[in-house]
């Protein structure tokens, strides 16, 4: 190369000339550090789509040394040492650009050691293979130099491995430059629809593998743009999204820009309730990355320990109780959760909208009936409520209880496996609940000494707080604050008529959790277990629970954490 000739000559002319030019090392060691936090969202194996052959990280980059792109951007860097750093960072990103399949796998997919060290285009074209070429084939015409297919980039047998792709995988579709859907079941000729009925839209682990990717593009049976939609990017496609939203009950925004997180939790779970997985325990594995969870993955611990770990870390970690919204069979993990995924598929119970004008009009009645100590006594009670947690698959609920005091046998259900019971509880309206359980019955004549609770888990969204979240207030929007040594002729104490607003504007807020309290609600059945703890009594339906009178409060003072199995 022309440098070595310039570092080994002599002479004044030379030297000047040299001194226009960066070191070879440090040129090197600059594209080596661009590279490396280039690949850091990048998958540890892709296919090279010009050889055919796998390559790990290692391989990746020598790819890219002997690459006609690294040799332009040494030169160009080595000639102009002012080159801003942004743009080797985009020569590399260019480069390192990758396409990620999304599909039903099929029949004898190839896996890792089907195509280790061989060339993929050279292989007999056969199910599997077939569709692994055509994608390769694809990328590469596309202009990609990389690809990446879940059947044979991720070696199965290293747990190791496995488990850091599959809490990869997210971003690694997020970063990839394009995600392409291959529909096996949708026919050249098939009109708007065929995506909505393919196999595709069906399997679980497709829902992160469409929401997580920028640039994506749908592509039929012959590998034909679906709906001969050419345009480079179908998220901008109104009609496949307006589909995709049919078929997924997602709406279109959240197809677009998805963030993962704890937001909406039990929404998250019904968009998963109707889905299926090869693997058992998949389905819960599939969600990890949606909540922006990272757990071990454990293959062979059944679906509803998969599933159990899945939901007690939502909660734990968001305080959201939304996950405990089911109607269905109960899990071993814990009963307060779901046996499976499909007790989401049904919309969470929702409660009646109260209206700004319906909570004036219950607070202007509640004034004359609560008295200001015991309704600032209730908010404060729930106010210092602890949170939700998991401990030991033990889940600490806090909640208002209210005691059962009559279990009554009502009729047999529809379903002969079902049990209809009429139910009393203190400050409660009457009320019937259905369940597969065969419950005690007793009275206040013939009581028991097992202890029934109809109990409402507490919600601190109830209070009405800000979601500073949501709080797009910037720093800039703050002003300075006065100094409280300001010169001033305002007295530091608040005056006796702000002690009052602040009285009544506490007042308030707590009539209005009490008016809110009053509204129908979404109540668990717990049975007391020997050793105190409480398990819930599943049902075949939501258990609807109101409040007899909101205005005689102490009722809903039995707050409590009650630990359940």
């Amino acid at each position: 190369m022309i440098f070595s000739i310039l570092t080994g000559a002599h002479g004044v002319k030379i030297s000047k000339l040299r001194e226009k030019f960066i070191s070879l090392s440090t040129v090197e060691a600059v594209i080596r550090k661009t590279i490396d936090n280039q690949l850091h969202t990048t998958p540890l194996r892709l296919l090279n789509t010009t050889t055919g052959r796998l390559c790990d990280r290692g391989a990746q980059i020598s790819a890219f040394k002997t690459s006609k792109e690294y040799n332009e951007l040494l030169l160009s860097i080595m000639a102009h040492p002012d080159l801003p750093l942004g743009l080797v960072a985009d020569a590399v990103a260019t480069y390192f650009r990758y396409v990620m399949l999304s599909h039903r796998w099929g029949e004898k997919e190839p896996v890792l050691h089907d195509i280790q060290d061989k060339v993929v285009y050279e292989l007999k074209e056969a199910g599997g293979l077939m569709k692994l070429q055509s994608f390769c084939k694809l990328a590469r015409h596309e202009g990609y130099h990389w690809a990446w297919v879940d059947t044979c980039c991720i070696d199965q047998n290293n747990h190791v491995e496995l488990q850091k792709s599959l809490n990869s995988t997210f971003v690694w579709y997020h970063h990839s430059a394009l995600t392409i859907v291959y529909l096996s079941d949708v026919l050249p000729s098939a009109k708007s629809g065929a995506l909505a009925r393919s196999e595709w839209i069906t399997r679980g682990w497709t829902v992160p593998e469409f929401l997580a990717p920028k640039v994506i593009r749908f592509y039929q049976q012959d590998w034909t743009p679906y709906l001969d939609d050419h345009s480079p990017n179908h998220k901008e496609s109104v009609e496949i999204m307006h589909e995709l939203e049919d078929a997924t009950g997602i709406n279109s925004h959240t197809l677009d820009a998805f963030q993962p997180g704890m937001r909406d939790a039990r929404e998250k779970l019904q968009w998963a309730s109707m889905r299926v997985t090869t693997v058992p325990e998949d389905i819960a594995y599939s969600l990890f990355s949606i909540f922006g969870i990272q757990l071990p993955i454990l293959y062979g611990e059944n679906a509803q320990n998969a599933l159990g770990r899945l939901l007690q870390e939502i909660v734990a970690r968001s305080g959201d109780i939304t996950a405990l919204d089911w109607v269905g069979q109960p899990s071993e993990f814990n009963s307060c959760l779901p046996a499976n995924i499909f007790s989401y598929a049904a919309p969470s119970y929702a409660l009646p909208h109260l209206s700004e004008d319906k909570i004036q009009i219950a607070v202007s009645s509640l004034r004359d009936t609560v008295a200001v100590d015991q309704a600032l006594k209730l908010y404060t009670l729930l106010e210092n409520v602890s949170a939700p947690r998991f401990a030991h698959r033990r889940l600490h609920l806090p909640c208002i209880s209210f005691h059962v005091t009559e279990v009554r046998w009502k009729a047999r259900s529809a379903k002969e496996t079902s049990f209809t019971y009429a139910v009393k509880a203190d400050g409660l309206d009457d009320l019937l609940i259905t369940t597969e359980d065969k419950l005690i019955q007793f009275s206040q004549l013939r009581p028991t000494r097992r202890t029934f609770l109809l109990v409402l888990p507490w919600d601190r969204r109830l209070l009405e707080l800000p979601d500073f979240d949501d709080d797009g207030e910037s720093l800039g929007d703050w002003s300075q604050p006065e100094s409280p040594l300001d010169d001033s002729d305002e007295s530091v104490g608040d005056s006796p008529k702000e002690e009052e607003f602040a009285d009544s504007e506490s007042y308030s807020r707590a009539l209005r959790l009490i008016a809110r309290l009053g509204q129908p609600f979404n109540a668990f059945l717990l049975a007391q277990q020997r050793g105190g703890e409480y398990k819930r009594i599943a049902s075949d339906h939501d258990i609807i629970a109101q409040v007899k009178d909101v205005a005689s409060i102490h009722s809903m003072m039995d707050i409590r954490t009650l630990e359940i199995l």
